[in-house]
């Protein structure tokens, strides 16, 4: 966090919090009352000051005030870097070292969790990612393989297909997307509780 955001926590500790104000989409864009926010200052600050409490809650710290985030899907957002194709970076700008587990839902939507947390890929990059995915032979999936990967009639926890990133080959599995708040233990809607005082 900011270091101006640390001091004003110290000097005003009990400012209320907000909820119900900021969200986070599925493509990594943060909306105030619904309006996207398109001054990258700000978005940069958001990102500097973005955390999960022990509830698993995930919040931007705006000087001494918790304001709590509504999201779209996962906490994080994943996507091409834009300097370099073959690597991906969060939505905080934060290059992606290392993927430790990617998951397919029945959207088809790609979640990947990373030292940070759990992310969605923006459908944007879905395309350039596809390259990244390998049969269990380390060969390009065909169209049968990605469309039973798809497949989630299926019994079968595993797609049959690995993201190959950075040097590390890891297997893609099945997901519900109803799953995913609680396999990863975070909170996608935070509410205001009953008694504490409203901002």
């Amino acid at each position: 966090m900011d270091p101006i955001v640390m001091q004003a926590m110290v000097k005003w500790p009990s400012v209320p919090n907000v909820f119900g104000w900021l969200a986070l989409d599925r493509r990594g864009n943060w909306l105030i009352k619904g309006d996207r926010i398109a001054n990258p200052g700000i978005i940069a600050f958001i990102a500097r000051n973005y955390a999960q409490d022990e509830l698993g809650r995930w919040f931007f710290q705006n000087g001494p005030q918790r304001v709590f985030v509504t999201l779209g899907y996962t906490p994080l957002v994943a996507c091409v870097a834009a300097d370099a194709p073959s690597r991906l970076q969060s939505h905080l700008g934060q290059h992606i070292e290392r993927v430790s587990g990617a998951w397919i839902d029945e959207d088809g939507s790609l979640l990947l969790r990373w030292e940070v947390g759990v992310g969605v890929l923006n459908d944007q990059d879905l395309t350039s990612v596809l390259a990244m995915l390998t049969d269990v032979r380390g060969n390009a999936p065909s169209d049968a393989e990605l469309d039973r990967a798809l497949d989630h009639d299926t019994r079968r926890q595993a797609t049959g297909l690995y993201l190959d990133y950075a040097g590390n080959r890891v297997p893609i599995g099945r997901i519900r997307s109803t799953e995913v708040s609680r396999k990863f233990g975070f909170n996608p809607a935070p509410r205001q509780p009953e008694g504490e005082p409203e901002c």
